[in-house]
């Protein structure tokens, strides 16, 4: 009975020691424990662990892959999460995965809209929930809802198109377009080219102008339709570079040698097609989806914090033609 007594002392002791060392803070030397500053910058570090949302117009766009890993590279670095919903050009699809985000305690979104109209009630519902919201490059209609917008000179880009053309057209000619109204970005692109043409009162005559959504497939049968109906097209100004494939498909497979197309990019596969010895693509009005990316989660991490930060950012835009592409290479983006 007392040896019994005993072992049951001896457990009770026993659990007793390893309830005290569980609950103890500091066991060890003072080297080996974190005093109470460490631990509250510790707690500080992890409290400024922001959770970021991207939503971009269609992540099956080599662009948009690229502007991703732009802003993911910047917040990882950091320390920060990024969460990436691809809406597939579906407006949509774009608002039920945002409200999926603020649902999921996003602290900022950086957003590209699928239909530059259409996502207004999405930025009401992201300023009711405290999300900061950065633009990143094709704008909101409604822009006082936003808290900063980075992206590309987007007038610019199709500016410098029509001065090529005007240059390597000085008589003018029938013109095509190959647009998205939904996409502002590409609506400043056609409106810089046209804006050229007619400053120049060189005789250019827009003769057709589809909606492709932003699409290859649709912008290579628009193409095809157009060069059938006129031949005698002389250029297509094409709102991005998947537009210019379609374009430039359209135009090999109509045996048209002599048309010029003109993208807005400056992306790997249209830089590729520049190096070769025959094509009908002139050049690329050339942005950055690097710059942008980068310089879109600085934006979001800084407005976080309360540091300073640019309300509204235009990146530089160049041609990029046959006489330049060997200064930008062809396997990626500048």
């Amino acid at each position: 009975m007392r040896k019994q007594r005993l072992l049951i002392m001896l457990s009770v002791i026993m659990i007793g020691a390893l309830i005290f060392t569980g609950c103890k803070k500091s066991v060890g030397t003072p080297e080996d424990n974190a005093t109470k500053e460490e631990a509250k910058k510790d707690a500080e570090e992890e409290q400024e662990a922001f959770c970021i949302g991207f939503s971009a117009i269609d992540m099956g766009n080599p662009y948009f892959i690229t502007l991703e890993n732009a802003v993911r590279e910047v917040l990882e670095e950091e320390g920060h999460k990024l969460v990436m919903k691809d809406p597939g050009t579906d407006p949509d699809a774009q608002a039920s995965q945002i409200q999926e985000m603020i649902a999921e305690g996003i602290d900022a979104i950086i957003l590209s809209p699928v239909d530059w109209e259409a996502i207004t009630p999405s930025l009401q519902e992201l300023k009711g929930a405290g999300v900061k919201i950065v633009n990143a490059d094709t704008q909101v209609k409604e822009m006082e809802y936003i808290d900063a917008y980075i992206g590309s000179d987007n007038y610019g880009a199709g500016a410098i198109c029509g001065e090529d053309l005007i240059e390597r057209r000085p008589d003018g000619g029938k013109v095509a377009l190959l647009e998205c109204p939904t996409q502002n970005s590409i609506n400043e692109r056609i409106t810089g080219f046209e804006e050229a043409l007619a400053a120049a009162e060189k005789g250019f005559e827009v003769v057709a102008r589809e909606d492709t959504g932003g699409e290859f497939e649709r912008a290579l049968d628009a193409s095809e339709r157009i060069l059938k109906e006129d031949p005698d097209i002389v250029a297509i100004m094409c709102g991005n570079d998947q537009l210019a494939v379609g374009a430039t498909t359209a135009a090999n497979v109509a045996g048209l040698d002599e048309i010029l197309i003109y993208g807005v990019d400056g992306s790997p596969d249209i830089k590729k097609e520049l190096k070769k010895a025959e094509t009908q693509v002139a050049g690329t009005a050339a942005q950055s989806p690097i710059n942008i990316g980068k310089r879109a989660a600085k934006t979001a991490i800084n407005m976080l914090k309360g540091e300073a930060y640019e309300r509204e950012v235009y990146e530089e835009v160049f041609m990029i033609d046959k006489d330049n592409v060997d200064m930008y290479g062809t396997d990626g983006w500048q």
